[in-house]
């Protein structure tokens, strides 16, 4: 891969504006939060578990 191809793609990547950012940044909060929802207040057994050991496992304290 030459200099110019390099420069070229790395401009073509960094050229998102920052409504795009911020519209992933939202999107990704939104998914990442419904996630913790639904396994936080989840009835299902299995699915509640499962969060509280990741959450354990993480060092992240619950109770």
């Amino acid at each position: 891969m030459s200099m110019t191809s390099r420069t070229l793609s790395h401009s073509a990547a960094s050229s998102s504006t920052l409504a795009q950012r911020l519209v992933l940044a939202i999107g990704a909060g939104l998914i990442g939060l419904s996630l913790v929802y639904f396994a936080g207040f989840s009835h299902i057994e299995a699915v509640h578990n499962a969060a509280h050991d990741t959450r354990h496992s993480a060092a992240f304290p619950c109770h």
